[in-house]
């Protein structure tokens, strides 16, 4: 049975629709920066996305090739996650899409050191015919949070986020963005095959405490 990040680490994947407190540990992504509106068709975003599964997929089929990664172990790629901010706003306004900054993360099982991930870039590279070298080894840790399941159109997640603004008043914490820590999202949900409303979405907001 493959690995399931999503079934072994329930704390960070699968959290309960009420917000709480969780402490993330350090952990290496596939990632690609960039900024707009995400919605924009054939734009930054989506390009994003598809090299970073190129990358994804050409690892964890690495098993087939002639450089079987050591310690490599059969697993399902863990979902798309993002981190977004703008200049000059604390936490992210969602009517201003077009001012985006984000990068785009997947998880990277534990035996991907830097070497499997460059020998990864290139082998896509050369099969898909994409220049991917935007696609970054991205070590990150990220620490005390607060997140929530946000179920829905993205569009209706400032009240989510509210809810956790309350929440984190009431535990003696506060937001703590900054150019390390960001408005973070990870998509449990295929857009293309799930409707808006069941859409579950993790949104997960750095903090520190005030007491």
């Amino acid at each position: 049975m493959p690995f399931d990040y999503k079934k072994e680490y329930k704390e960070f994947y699968l959290p309960p629709k009420t917000p709480g407190v969780v402490t993330v540990p350090a952990m290496n992504f596939l990632a690609v920066r960039g900024e707009g509106d995400p919605n924009e068709e054939g734009g930054a975003y989506k390009q994003a996305i598809e090299m970073l599964y190129a990358v994804a997929y050409t690892i964890k089929m690495s098993k087939r090739g002639a450089h079987t990664p050591d310690g490599y172990f059969d697993y399902v790629v863990p979902p798309l996650e993002g981190l977004w901010w703008q200049e000059g706003v604390h936490g992210v306004d969602y009517a201003r899409k077009q001012d985006f900054r984000w990068i785009s993360l997947i998880r990277l099982p534990e035996f991907v050191t830097r070497d499997v991930f460059d020998r990864a870039v290139r082998d896509a590279s050369e099969k898909k015919g994409l220049d991917l070298s935007p696609v970054e080894f991205f070590p990150w840790e990220e620490g005390l949070c607060v997140q929530c399941m946000h179920i829905g159109p993205y569009d209706d997640e400032p009240a989510t986020v509210a809810a956790m603004g309350d929440y984190m008043k009431s535990q003696g914490l506060e937001p703590d963005f900054s150019e390390l820590r960001f408005h973070h999202e990870i998509y449990l949900s295929d857009v293309r095959r799930c409707s808006p409303e069941r859409l579950k979405t993790v949104i997960r907001h750095p903090v520190r405490r005030t007491r």
